[in-house]
């Protein structure tokens, strides 16, 4: 028999709730709010950065998290930091996370991505089947200050200058225009309805129309590439025929078949469990969608630079017919590198979880896919799902192309109005514009902060490379 609904609570519910909702102050208060904020912490002290005198050994970090990841990749993850300073600054979250914690900041949450850098941006394909620019790397998603994504993508903007051939000048241009793109828009999304700045997104007629016309004919060549990058070209790419059938083609050490976890676990006995709990993640249409598809192979496969020795897999399904292909990266999901520093917590038991929720509520146009699950071993991990190869495309950046540079800068204005994307779905964003403004203070202060922080990820560089000719670092190279 039913319970009875209790009227009483329910109209004291409500009526708490309506108290909320008229509690919430306007737009102008919330921009005023952000204005004062300056009074306590000035937008000049974003410029500062020294490294405290009880700093963290960065080598030491990288140890700390390479004795969590399968050891026999360590040193292929060395091995692409070494490659260069904006490569290290790639792999390096965990060393900038917490010389971030010591750095000022307003107290002003969003949802942080915790890894921004330019190459942690691109294109995809939304449900829609239109290409959507935006972050799209979420493996250290977790509240916290806006500031630390804004200053590290600022940095990585100044090391990929420098990657490319240029000055220091042109640093901290290219880290400047960052913080005036962000800037910007989040000026203009503070002054948007809530539900329009959900539904908004950076698409294909957006981008070109927000570049030059030189740079507009390079954007149009790579989204022509991301429009051919789906999962038939990973099919022609990955796999190979035998009989009737596909499979993945290993290309060792970074495709493998692998029976076994590192612990000791089967493979298959692992990923069952863990894909029985995926499949749980996804609503109901979604589990329609996946039930008319097969698994027919799984690899291992290593990606990126941060997250090399993570666990990651691949699956190949198979839909209506040999060439009917589905591609789903299964990618490991531990501990925010932002985490040991912030005091919000996210109250999930899954990581893989954390990563969706994160992804779900600042991306805009998530993987139709996308879920999480946990690992069935004798050290059992957390996981999340997405598709491998949905027409993703990204920038390239060629080492000492100096003629790429001017590419680079609209790049980076770009990616600062993607951020305030994200923050503005996330956060207050009239609260933030009203701290930044839209003057020359902000870009200013974090322009000089990402010109020292480049320095300090180079002297860091160097003590990587230092390291490795000591041979206390054992790397693999050039794969």
């Amino acid at each position: 028999m039913r319970k009875p609904i209790n009227l009483a609570a329910k109209t004291k519910r409500l009526r708490n709730l309506s108290e909320f909702i008229a509690a919430q102050p306007t737009v102008k208060a919330r921009l005023a709010a952000g204005k004062a904020l300056r009074g306590k912490l000035p937008r000049k002290a974003h410029a500062e950065w020294a490294p405290a005198g009880d700093r963290k050994d960065p080598i030491a970090i990288l140890h700390a998290q390479n004795a969590q990841r399968v050891a026999k990749l360590v040193p292929l993850r060395m091995g692409r930091m070494a490659a260069s300073p904006f490569a290290f600054l790639r792999g390096s979250a965990a060393v900038m996370a917490a010389d971030l914690a010591g750095t000022p900041h307003t107290g002003l949450e969003v949802m942080a991505c915790g890894d921004m850098h330019l190459s942690n941006f691109g294109v995809f394909a939304s449900a829609e089947r239109n290409l959507i620019f935006a972050i799209n790397d979420f493996d250290e998603v977790h509240p916290g200050p806006w500031e630390w994504d804004l200053k590290r993508l600022a940095a990585s903007a100044a090391v990929a200058v420098g990657f490319c051939g240029g000055d220091r000048h042109q640093g901290r241009e290219a880290a400047e225009r960052v913080v005036r793109a962000y800037a910007e828009h989040i000026n203009r999304y503070a002054r948007m309805g809530v539900l329009e700045v959900w539904y908004d997104h950076i698409d294909e007629a957006t981008i070109l129309d927000a570049l030059p016309a030189d740079a507009a004919g390079h954007a149009r060549k790579m989204l022509a590439r991301a429009r051919g990058r789906g999962h038939q070209s990973s099919l022609e790419r990955l796999t190979e025929k035998v009989g009737d059938a596909h499979r993945m083609i290993e290309d060792r050490p970074i495709i493998v078949r692998e029976t076994r976890l590192p612990d000791g676990t089967p493979a298959p006995v692992a990923l069952d469990g863990l894909l029985r709990d995926y499949i749980a993640s996804l609503s109901p249409d979604r589990i329609r969608l996946l039930r008319r598809y097969r698994i027919r192979d799984v690899v291992r496969k290593v990606v990126g630079v941060g997250s090399v020795g993570t666990s990651c897999w691949v699956i190949l399904l198979q839909g209506t017919d040999a060439d009917d292909p589905l591609f789903l990266q299964v990618k490991e999901a531990g501990q925010s590198v932002l985490a040991p520093y912030v005091t919000t917590r996210f109250h999930f038991d899954n990581n893989g979880l954390r990563v969706v929720t994160g992804q779900r509520l600042i991306q805009g146009s998530p993987d139709i896919f996308l879920g999480w699950g946990r690992s069935v071993a004798v050290n059992a991990k957390d996981y999340y799902v997405r598709q491998l190869a949905d027409m993703k495309g990204s920038f390239k950046m060629v080492e000492n192309d100096r003629s790429g540079i001017k590419g680079l800068m609209n790049y980076c204005d770009l990616c600062g109005w993607a951020l305030a994307l994200a923050h503005a779905k996330s956060g207050d964003a009239a609260m933030i514009a009203g701290y930044c403004g839209t003057g020359d203070a902000l870009p200013e202060a974090i322009g000089l902060f990402a010109d020292r922080y480049a320095e300090q990820n180079a002297a860091d560089y160097d003590r990587l490379k230092a390291a490795i000719r000591a041979r206390r670092i054992p790397v693999t190279r050039n794969v």
